[in-house]
């Protein structure tokens, strides 16, 4: 499955608590070949990423279809760790309101 990471531009930061990196770690962990689509930090300055999503929010998932994910990180790990990531087509629209 090939799946862009919409994250955002700070790579260097890679610890646990890190939505972007929690998300890139279970693909990582997962074996599933992805690209990184980096993103601005401020807020202010996620246009591109909002028309994507509909959220300032990060990280989404963008499937080979175009279908994105945006959930909340830990479901979104938890979603590829178990395999489920293929299945949450059709969910682009996330249950929390933008921030």
């Amino acid at each position: 499955m090939a799946v862009k990471l919409h994250r955002c531009s700070t790579m260097w930061v890679k610890i646990s608590g890190h939505p972007c990196w929690r998300v890139q770690k279970a693909l990582d962990d997962a074996g599933i070949e992805y690209e990184v689509v980096k993103h601005p930090v401020s807020r202010s300055k996620r246009t591109e990423y909002v028309e994507l999503t509909g959220q300032k929010l990060y990280p989404a998932i963008q499937l080979e279809d175009g279908t994105v994910i945006r959930r909340e990180s830990k479901e979104m790990a938890e979603m590829i760790r178990s395999g489920k990531l293929s299945e949450a087509g059709g969910a682009s629209s996330p249950d929390a309101p933008p921030a």
